[in-house]
């Protein structure tokens, strides 16, 4: 019996260092095929857009292996998010994560996926919110908005894709911040998009919203919009004259934000990650990346936050407010 155990003992550590020397040599290898870049929302948003420049750029790095961008929509980005998490961890999957892969687990305690079921690869830009109102409005600055929606009595109403989305959270903690009730203070109308929300602004259907500047910017531009705050770590360098929630003071509103990230499937081979932290350096730099993020009202944070840690931070922001505007009890 001994005898027996112990040849299979040494069975066992012979597959398992068979397997290990197999999986480094596939490491050491990657990419030899073609890799697909997961963006759980629809084409032609922010995350899209984000998704579609990553792609177009890190192509160049991937020793000629092509990156192909997948749309899976549906379910606030969890059915795409919960397909990457479900695909082998080789490194062919990957998820062109946004805000919404930590806010959504952070506000449903049933979500398909929590925050921390990936492999973080890096978070790959800031993708500033714009809080704006149609250029005919009487409106001018967001002391005026505030008065008004003070004085209004939730009469009010904002443009978002929901209560718990990123574009509600950017008016319900702003709310919070100007001591309102983040629910009835100012109504929500809800439409799906950010061309559909900015449509809103410009029929006159709604008197103001916060969504993402690559929906806004063209508007804003052509003088169409009147843009009253930045959600963002920054000015922005198209409108250099209108404030951060941050610098004004908005405890809440100026911690909130969009941004892009990579992700993989959980348990990826560090020499598959050490990759990809190889590919993201060189994309940082590369002219073709920066231009399509000046383009898209964003700005490349690639290097500059520690992945998981960035992320757990902005869960336990949105879980927090959550439970402070009652949406957890």
């Amino acid at each position: 019996m001994f005898r027996q155990l112990k040849k299979a003992a040494t069975f066992a550590a012979a597959v398992l260092a068979t397997t290990t020397l197999v999986s480094a040599a596939q490491a050491a290898d990657y990419p030899e095929k073609a890799i697909t870049l997961v963006v759980p929302y629809g084409a032609g948003g922010a995350s899209d857009l984000a998704g579609r420049a990553l792609a177009e750029t890190a192509r160049h790095y991937t020793d000629d292996q092509p990156v192909v961008v997948v749309n899976k929509t549906g379910n606030g980005g969890m059915n795409g998010a919960r397909y990457v998490t479900e695909q082998k961890p080789d490194g062919y999957t990957l998820l062109l994560s946004r805000v919404g892969m930590a806010l959504y687990p952070a506000v449903y305690t049933d979500s398909p996926v929590g925050w921390d079921d990936y492999t973080f690869l890096g978070i790959l830009e800031s993708t500033p919110m714009i809080l704006a109102v149609n250029a005919e409005s009487d409106i001018q600055t967001i002391d005026d908005l505030i008065a008004k929606i003070k004085s209004s009595n939730g009469a009010t109403t904002y443009a978002a894709s929901g209560p718990t989305a990123i574009d509600g959270f950017t008016v319900q903690a702003l709310l919070a911040d100007t001591d309102m009730d983040p629910l009835s203070a100012s109504t929500l109308v809800p439409y799906k998009g950010g061309s559909a929300l900015a449509a809103a602004l410009l029929g006159g259907h709604v008197d103001f919203l916060a969504i993402s500047a690559g929906s806004l910017m063209p508007h804003i531009e052509a003088g169409k919009m009147r843009a009253l705050m930045i959600y963002a770590p920054k000015r922005m360098d198209a409108l250099p004259n209108v404030p951060t929630a941050k610098e004004l003071g908005y405890k809440l509103a100026g911690q909130v934000g969009g941004w892009s990230g990579l992700y993989a499937p959980k348990g990826l081979p560090e020499d598959v990650v050490a990759k990809w932290t190889e590919i993201l350096g060189k994309v940082a730099t590369d002219a073709t990346w920066l231009d399509l993020a000046k383009k898209r009202g964003s700005v490349s944070v690639i290097g500059d936050e520690e992945p998981s840690a960035y992320v757990k931070s902005q869960f336990e922001l949105y879980n927090g407010m959550a439970k402070k505007f009652g949406y957890i009890q």
